[in-house]
């Protein structure tokens, strides 16, 4: 009875760590997506797929010695949605974004 209780408990934790999941830019409109990234400062965001990126609403989200790169997910409603930034690590590429 005990082994299975055990057993009960570790089945229980497993698929709680695996029913976690994060919002879907692919599933909300543009500016939802937006205004979850502004709101909360930092958040991690499925693009699509198994894919998913960290956004932030500015560099104080970045480590030191990180820089902020504009970031485009598709969305529910357009294929290319400005969400904030993503965090670059090394020096700043003076030709890119």
């Amino acid at each position: 009875m005990k082994r299975a209780l055990i057993l009960l408990a570790v089945a229980a934790f497993a698929s709680d760590a695996q029913a976690q999941s994060r919002p879907s830019t692919v599933a909300m409109t543009c500016s939802a997506s937006r205004q979850l990234v502004m709101s909360r400062g930092a958040v991690v965001l499925g693009t699509g797929g198994y894919t998913y990126d960290r956004f932030v609403r500015d560099g104080s989200f970045c480590l030191v010695g990180e820089y902020t790169q504009t970031a485009f997910v598709p969305s529910l409603d357009t294929p290319q949605c400005f969400v904030g930034y993503r965090c670059k690590a090394g020096p700043r590429d003076l030709f890119g974004d």
